[in-house]
């Protein structure tokens, strides 16, 4: 079975900061003919449209109770003990509404939907985004197809990339293309490629980076990169080539062999070579470069002119889930990575 977070396999979108207090989002009293019975199965048998990874992180995370407290994955639950899901966030409804938001559709059938997103939406509805995303965009322009359910787990987005990512995602209109799609996410089999300009120079022309990501144990809301031998985090591979070099900062391609939250972010900031412009991996700095105030100020220019990470979506490929085409679709870096690199070849030019 593939899970939510294997179909999900590309940049989660950003959660917010801890908070103090913890609102009750689901409750189950088991009865008194419960059989002993992991907490993470039992709720898993319960909660519609989760799966059990996301139900071993919320329990991870301390919002799990039972009877009042956090527990683990691993707690039994006894007849009549009272299973609750507790979030740092007042309840919200959750469906999907749609909204009249501009599409940059790049493809579209009957099945699927290749769209490019801007940086600065964000993909999916979640904690301080219940409107202006890309899947209320989406269930508007779905609005007249009574098959579509923005709601229906089965149909819509494939894999995600963060808000401040720019560039291609699929969209499945059905539940037999979302199947097929999630399939080919699942057995690294698409091709998706991304373009980066990150902080330094590298020695070689291309490598590849390997190291399991997980949750960053000092900064809930950043990833960090473990040995793959470990068993922390999700294994992550990352093949990368560089493109062109100017002296402090380098563009790169990178292809995603796996999906991670943050894999291209995390992995470049553990070779060393922070995203352009990234303030959550450290790419706000001035990593390379002179000490001058002339260069300082060059700099502030250019993150002023791309104020986020440095990362565009570039290209996709993968199988029609329907009639088995290839497709492989591809499109050009936004005007504020444009500029950037233009600024950046003036600045190094002779």
């Amino acid at each position: 079975m593939i899970s939510d977070d294997d179909i999900l396999v590309d940049d989660i979108e950003d959660i917010e900061d801890d908070a103090t207090q913890l609102f009750e989002h689901f409750r189950i009293d088991a009865d008194k003919g419960q059989e002993p019975m992991r907490v993470d199965k039992f709720l898993f048998e319960h909660l519609q449209h989760s799966s059990r990874n996301r139900i071993q992180k919320a329990a991870d995370a301390g919002f799990i109770h039972v009877n009042g407290k956090p527990v683990k994955s691993n707690y039994k639950v006894k007849p009549g003990d009272a299973v609750t899901l507790m979030l740092d966030t007042p309840r919200h409804d959750t469906s999907i509404q749609p909204e009249d938001i501009p599409l940059d559709i790049v493809y579209e059938d009957d099945e699927v939907m290749v769209v490019n997103k801007p940086a600065g939406m964000v993909v999916h509805p979640g904690v301080g985004n219940f409107h202006g995303t890309l899947v209320n965009a989406v269930a508007w322009h779905m609005r007249n197809v009574e098959s579509y359910d923005p709601d229906n787990p089965e149909v819509g987005l494939v894999h995600r990339i963060d808000k401040d990512t720019s560039g291609l995602l699929v969209v499945a209109k059905t539940p037999e293309a979302k199947a097929g799609l999630g399939a080919q996410f699942f057995n690294k089999t698409t091709h998706r490629s991304y373009l980066a300009l990150v902080w330094g120079n590298f020695v070689e022309d291309e490598g590849r980076i390997e190291g399991n990501i997980g949750r960053d144990p000092k900064d809930r809301l950043r990833m960090a990169v473990f040995p793959p031998d470990s068993e922390i985090g999700k294994s992550a591979v990352t093949h990368y080539k560089v493109m062109e070099r100017f002296g402090y900062v380098t563009l790169v391609e990178c292809r995603l062999e796996t999906g991670r939250t943050h894999q291209i972010r995390a992995h470049m900031k553990h070779l060393g070579h922070p995203l352009f412009s990234d303030e959550r991996y450290g790419g706000c700095e001035i990593i390379r470069g002179e000490r001058s105030s002339s260069y300082k100020a060059f700099i502030n220019n250019c993150m002023a002119i791309c104020p986020r990470q440095a990362l565009h979506a570039r290209s996709l490929g993968f199988v029609h889930p329907a009639d088995g085409r290839q497709l492989d679709f591809s499109v050009p870096l936004p005007n504020d990575m444009e500029e950037l690199i233009s600024k950046w070849r003036r600045y190094m030019g002779p």
